[in-house]
């Protein structure tokens, strides 16, 4: 047998054993995601439970501003068309288009997290703070803690963006980018659920 033959037969043990490890590493995170969901759930039913206990306090009608939420929405929605933008960039291996899509995704990312902190500023600088009732309470930590997995998906995207320009679209990087993308997309549907169930059904 050649060396030639020897040769491309290592390559494409090598690159199967590759496409295997990223597989598992997939399925591995969609586990991780059933037990964020696990979390989710829990916080919502929390909130469910407290949402009319106000003791006294204002209720979501009182505080919430829809339009912008809306604005909020809006920018997550966009973040999650442009995270698609650098997959599909990323099937083409077309490294600066992933890079240029990553970055617009960050942005948007960023804009929506500056609402929520704005948001909750208002609300605690109002006198609404957590502590102020049992369904602030509900409010601020289901909120928040979409927010903190907002952010550090952030700094995971920023990571990845340096990965990116530094090794390129090795099988590895694109292993992570298509992690961060079920992790981006699920955080969309989360946030739809949260617009939905506390702040539409809180301002009817």
């Amino acid at each position: 047998m050649s060396t030639q033959t020897v040769n491309k037969h290592h390559d494409a043990h090598a690159e199967h054993g590759h496409h295997d490890a990223g597989a598992n590493k997939v399925f591995g995170f969609w586990i991780y995601l059933m037990s964020d969901c696990i979390i989710f759930a829990t916080l919502f039913a929390t909130y469910a439970v407290m949402v009319n206990s106000t003791a006294g306090g204002p209720a979501g009608k009182d505080i919430f501003e829809l339009p912008f939420v809306l604005g909020e929405t809006a920018l997550l929605l966009l973040s999650s068309i442009t995270y698609g933008f650098a997959v599909i960039n990323m099937n083409k291996e077309n490294k600066g288009a992933v890079l240029g899509w990553l970055a617009l995704t960050f942005l948007f990312g960023l804009g929506f997290i500056g609402m929520e902190i704005y948001e909750f500023h208002h609300l605690i600088e109002e006198g609404f703070g957590p502590n102020r009732s049992g369904f602030l309470s509900g409010f601020f930590t289901l909120v928040g803690t979409h927010g903190v997995h907002v952010t550090s998906g952030l700094i995971w995207m920023a990571v990845l963006m340096f990965q990116v320009a530094k090794r390129g679209l090795t099988p590895t990087n694109r292993t992570r980018i298509m992690c961060l993308s079920l992790f981006w997309h699920f955080l969309d549907v989360v946030w739809i659920c949260v617009f939905t169930v506390v702040y539409l059904m809180g301002t009817m």
